[in-house]
């Protein structure tokens, strides 16, 4: 009796025991995923037949991708930034360079100067070794910041107050400060009290210098990230994007924005089983068919493909770009009558026309739309930083490596020209795409309605009706 006493005793402790543990573990997840953001509560969601399944670590790889193509693109682009802009007005820059001036020397830009000292002395690609860090420049450091402050405020829409004071705290207030043209012009905004979308609003960002700042390329180089956000879901990578494309961009430089937000959010959704060329292609009229057909935008895309598609080379259909574009002024795009500093060299309207040619050129090949963009004129950094990191991400990291025969840094040091980041600003591609893939687990429950199985590591994202 006293030995079955003692018995029922200690079933009763471990009971209580085991209640008080279960009790205590409620809510928490059990899997030995690495990838778990302790910011969000991740709901339990019965996935629908329908539903785009998309695993997280593969996507991490390619967000690793992402920013290693972005950079290199970047910084080769940086190479040949403003070497040649046409020959309209006081700032004349010569014929334009072809394929043949790759691997030659490096031709004055309009600044009066070469390249920078800390860049090769010919045209070729710019790397980073194992041991090295990837330098921010405008073309990466701006998306940095939106990354961390949709991490940072645990959301998955910012607002104009969040975009405000991450500028105001991210920015540097005084030269150099690595901001030019509309986005200075919104910082300087922001700085007197407003909050965007007013940043880019003409009747108060027109000055003396400029009447359409909300016409230049600025949000090119800082939003495309947000169609990563939204894999598969170009509807709500649109609403996640419009506002910071508003910050600087309105009409025709927010289409081009938000073709490229498309472009990326699609990446995830192409049938992979085509050919990079064909890839491309389809995502690229996808994505043309959200600009308004009347647009300047919708009417260069259309030139340009036709141009491809008719089997001219690339320099050709580049100098017809200029032809029509700049001397022309053609399709509504009226820059050179407006008689601005370089002739609009940072106008959206001519850089997208630019990137245009080098993403239908290069098909799909990393090197060869690199090459294409940093060849083609004007504002060059931003057109190759806008398709390496798009092919990038297509590739995957070590698919990148791969190409290029040789590994590369992933460190990045965000403090080349922003401020306040953690760490001192050193940072690296894999941390950056752990965070990124934090806000897509967000995006997918706030915003797709779909879910997150932690045990599978996947998303599951519904399909728009």
């Amino acid at each position: 009796m006293l030995l079955t006493f003692k018995l029922s005793i200690i079933l009763v402790v471990v009971f209580l025991i085991s209640s008080c543990e279960n009790q205590s573990n409620k809510g928490k997840i059990s899997t030995s995923n690495p990838m778990i953001d302790s910011n969000l509560v991740y709901k339990v969601y019965t996935p629908n037949t329908t539903d785009i399944v998309i695993s997280r670590s593969e996507y991490a790889n390619k967000l690793e991708g992402f920013w290693l193509g972005q950079c290199i693109a970047n910084w080769t682009g940086l190479v040949t930034e403003m070497d040649k802009i046409g020959n309209i007005g006081a700032i004349k820059t010569g014929n334009f360079y072809t394929r043949d001036d790759w691997g030659k020397r490096d031709q004055p830009s309009i600044w009066g100067q070469g390249i920078p000292s800390d860049l090769p002395e010919n045209i070729d690609f710019v790397f980073v070794g194992e041991e090295g860090v990837w330098g921010a420049d405008d073309d990466t450091d701006v998306e940095y910041m939106y990354q961390h402050l949709l991490y940072s405020n645990k959301t998955s829409l910012l607002t104009g107050e969040q975009i405000r004071d991450g500028w105001l705290k991210h920015m540097i207030h005084e030269e150099e400060n690595f901001l030019w043209v509309a986005n200075q012009k919104a910082l300087e905004l922001m700085l007197d009290g407003h909050v965007p979308p007013a940043t880019s609003d003409p009747a108060i960002s027109t000055d003396s210098v400029y009447d359409n700042y909300y016409e230049m390329i600025d949000a090119q180089l800082t939003t495309e990230i947000f169609g990563f956000f939204a894999p598969a879901r170009p509807d709500i990578a649109l609403e996640m994007a419009l506002l910071p494309i508003q910050t600087t961009a309105r009409e025709n430089a927010q289409w081009i924005s938000e073709f490229y937000v498309v472009m990326y959010s699609l990446a995830s959704k192409v049938d992979t089983s085509l050919s990079k060329k064909d890839q491309i292609h389809w995502m690229a009229d996808q994505a043309r068919i959200q600009v308004p057909n009347d647009s300047y935008t919708a009417k260069m895309f259309d030139f340009i493909k036709s141009q491809h598609d008719q089997g001219r080379m690339w320099e050709e259909t580049r100098d017809d770009v200029y032809e029509r574009y700049q001397v022309n002024q053609e399709d509504g795009y009226n820059m050179t009558s407006k008689d601005i500093y370089c002739n609009g060299c940072f106008v959206g309207g001519i850089n997208f026309a630019a990137s245009i040619v080098s993403l239908l050129y290069g098909e799909g090949d990393i090197i060869e739309t690199i090459k294409i963009g940093a060849l083609a004129g004007w504002d060059s950094d931003n057109p190759t930083a806008t398709w390496g990191g798009l092919l990038g991400f297509m590739y995957g990291k070590d698919a990148i490596e791969e190409a290029f025969g040789r590994t590369f840094s992933d460190k990045f040091n965000i403090h080349r020209t922003r401020q306040n980041f953690p760490n001192n600003g050193l940072d690296n591609f894999k941390n950056m795409a752990t965070i990124g893939v934090y806000i897509v687990d967000r995006a997918v429950q706030e915003q797709m309605g779909g879910g997150i199985d932690l045990e599978k590591d996947v998303w599951y994202i519904p399909v728009k009706e």
